[in-house]
């Protein structure tokens, strides 16, 4: 038994694992963390292009799917053989926790980023080819992405949203969410509720990184580290904060979604809460704690998604406490002083939201031309 363990057996939260790579599907390396305590696994767009870019053990798959596939298609295939190696791995987990965890995520093209009927129906296939109850499709919550998270939760598919930088958006997914699941029931088709699992995935770093940019620049000095500090000792004060104060608040409103009267109507009937899920939980900041977007995010009913450097961490020096709902008042504090320092977070949402799909979409095209000058070697 690890901590990690004792992070879902003790704390309610269940750990899993940020990456998935065909090496560590072959060499054993995530099995062990799976007997470690990791309970699922997340990809994205640049995770599969570092994976796949940086290693030559796609490229006999690569290279027979070129005989008779384009670029783009032969790299599903070759995401979609992980995938399904992965949920075969986890499968045990899903099984042993009556469908709570063991779950993988496989990412909608990030060019359907603003398609609504372009993402419903990539998120339809996806489910179509790979078929196995474990699997989560990611669909980024985008304006955009709301309506297709509606209409595929109606439909009874398992869905992982993701990118959501704000409290407004996270309001939004939540409603998706419940609405779609009444419209499975209304359409007659309540026995399949226990089976519909969601995540909301709340990117956390970020927001520091946004926020303390910001805020350094509101001091009227540079604040930056080894600077001095010179600015406003108030306002740089708040560094380091926001995101953490912004997921605690979040968890605030997933309790008080999940726990009124239409909720319990639903719950009545074997539904699941979409839990919150934590990403972007490695430290960006070097000055500030190597767990500080894990340690003070621990509860129930939550998801922390971590790299592996973070997962053994935690392993190693975590601090196992109920903290994400330890201090309610101070966390909607802090948000009301950095909208007193002039930090708009509406503003910050939206910039790490257009950032975040240009980021994965850049990912999606330097994959898609490393492969098409690696095919071109094959000729």
């Amino acid at each position: 038994m690890t901590l990690l363990h004792d992070l879902y057996d003790i704390g309610g939260q269940s750990p899993w694992l940020d990456n998935l790579r065909r090496d560590w599907l072959e060499d054993g390396r995530l099995a062990e963390l799976v007997s470690m305590g990791v309970r699922g696994i997340t990809s994205n767009p640049t995770i599969f292009a570092n994976a796949i870019s940086g290693q030559d053990t796609y490229d006999e798959q690569f290279k027979a799917l070129m005989k008779d596939h384009t670029v783009e298609s032969a790299y599903w295939e070759l995401a979609i053989t992980d995938i399904g190696n992965g949920l075969e791995l986890l499968r045990p987990v899903y099984d042993a926790s009556d469908g709570e965890d063991g779950f993988v995520s496989l990412e909608v093209s990030p060019a359907l980023a603003h398609d609504t009927e372009g993402t419903v129906r990539d998120a339809r296939m996806l489910h179509t080819r790979i078929a196995q109850p474990n699997l989560l499709v990611k669909v980024p919550a985008t304006k955009a992405g709301v309506p297709a998270i509606h209409t595929l939760i109606s439909e009874g598919r398992s869905i992982n949203v993701t990118l959501i930088f704000g409290l407004d958006r996270y309001d939004e997914v939540i409603e998706a969410y419940i609405s779609g699941l009444e419209a499975l029931a209304a359409a007659g088709r309540a026995a399949e509720l226990p089976h519909v699992a969601s995540v909301a995935s709340f990117f956390v770093s970020r927001v520091d990184t946004e926020v303390d940019r910001r805020l350094e620049q509101l001091a009227g000095g540079s604040g930056g580290s080894g600077s001095g500090d010179a600015g406003d000792p108030a306002i740089l004060a708040l560094r380091g904060k926001a995101a953490m104060a912004q997921a605690q608040v979040a968890y605030q409103h997933f309790h008080a979604a999940f726990t009124t009267d239409r909720w319990k109507a639903l719950d009545a009937q074997g539904a699941r809460v979409q839990r919150p899920l934590w990403a972007s939980t490695s430290t960006k900041n070097p000055d500030y704690s190597d767990l500080l977007y894990v340690d003070n995010l621990i509860g129930p009913s939550t998801v922390n998604t971590m790299p592996e450097a973070t997962l053994r961490a935690f392993a190693d020096h975590g601090i196992l406490h109920r903290t994400v709902d330890a201090d309610r008042q101070a966390a909607r504090d802090t948000l009301d002083m950095l909208k007193d320092a002039g930090v708009d977070m509406e503003d910050v949402e939206q910039t790490l939201e257009d950032e975040g799909v240009h980021s994965f979409a850049k990912s999606f095209d330097e994959l898609l031309q490393t492969l098409s000058d690696k095919a071109a070697t094959f000729t």
